[in-house]
């Protein structure tokens, strides 16, 4: 098919460096416009980047002038991936809709919305039939927090199979999951800091939305309640969390094994580039998965889960290990604009 034309808002921080790395060599998908603040606008982007990948900008690119994050700099994209910050977001990611431009978001800023669809497409790939009928005009898609993304494909099987009532997770989160600007190595080094600002919020917020229902004039959460302890720790990528489950049906440790590797969700068989086909990998060492060691499987698209055993409190307790900045992030983004392309609803703007 022909390739969708793809702007990128928000091009020059962390998770539009990736995104901008993973379009590359994408098969569907062809970069059209970066933007980004107000400092950049006007440079090239080689210039207006602090480039945090290993490997070199895309020399395709390398030289593009970026532009401030309006409309008519996307004028000619099919749609708009967007990396902005919450704040900034809030503002730009509207006016793009207004102007009938497809968003499909990182940012939290609307992802509570309840016209706006909060996507992990194997989990709830079918909620983006409330999109039905504004195919052609703008409107936003978002993913959720990078915690909650690991945390909800892990869970998602257990609640089809079993039922999940109560879950209670402690984080342990990358300094990555920070943004460019996060902590000081002289704060973090050596440390864990147990607060992130309103990490823990989201968790408990977004999990219901994404394991419940789509209604016809909203979504309905799943009425599952969420307790979560979020902590900053000393690991550039990946975030690792231990979780305890209540269990609507009891379950052993081998058949919530054997549902979360059965698992392949809402969009089996769509071929979607991005997709791993086993979103879940469940490791049986006693010691695994790790960060450092794991967190790449699938070049950062699988959640890794471990340790299931009993819980002498609640059903079950397990480690769930996902990239934040790939599964978590861009390439949750992208698997995003994925679902939704062949589901025939990102709408035709570019001539070719």
């Amino acid at each position: 098919m022909r390739p969708y034309h793809v702007g990128i808002a928000g091009a020059t921080g962390l998770v539009g460096q990736r995104l901008i790395g993973r379009l590359a060599e994408h098969p569907w998908f062809r970069i059209q416009a970066l933007g980004a603040s107000e400092r950049s606008a006007g440079r090239p982007y080689r210039e207006a980047v602090r480039w945090t990948l290993g490997r070199p900008i895309p020399e395709s690119i390398s030289a593009w002038p970026v532009a401030r994050c309006e409309p008519e700099a996307f004028a000619g994209c099919d749609f708009v991936l967007s990396a902005l910050d919450a704040p900034v977001a809030r503002t730009v990611e509207p006016a793009l809709a207004r102007a009938g431009i497809a968003v499909v978001s990182n940012s939290s800023a609307f992802r509570m919305d309840p016209t706006v669809p909060l996507l992990i497409p194997e989990v709830n790939g079918r909620h983006v039939a409330r999109l039905a009928g504004r195919e052609r005009t703008g409107f936003i898609v978002t993913n959720p927090n990078c915690s909650v993304t690991g945390l909800a494909l892990a869970l998602a099987p257990l609640h089809r199979t079993f039922g999940v009532v109560r879950v209670f997770v402690a984080t342990m989160q990358s300094i990555s999951g920070a943004g460019i600007e996060g902590p000081r190595a002289i704060d973090i080094f050596d440390n864990v800091v147990p607060y992130i600002p309103g990490e823990e919020e989201k968790i408990e917020a977004e999990l219901g939305k994404l394991l419940g229902d789509a209604a016809s004039d909203g979504f309905v959460p799943a009425p599952i309640r969420v307790a979560a302890h979020c902590h900053r720790v000393p690991t550039l990528d990946g975030h690792l969390e231990a979780v305890s489950v209540e269990l609507a049906r009891p379950a052993s440790p081998e058949a919530a094994i054997d549902a979360m590797e059965a698992f392949t969700g809402d969009i089996d068989g769509a071929g979607l580039p991005s997709a791993p086909g086993r979103p879940v990998r469940v490791r049986r060492e006693p010691d695994r998965p790790q960060t450092r060691l794991d967190r790449d499987d699938a070049d950062g698209m699988r959640v890794v889960v471990g340790r299931v055993r009993p819980c002498p409190v609640t059903s079950l307790r397990f480690v769930v290990l996902s990239h934040n900045m790939v599964r978590g992030a861009a390439g949750g983004t992208l698997l995003n604009a994925e679902w939704l392309a062949a589901r025939d609803l990102l709408p035709r703007r570019s001539r070719g």
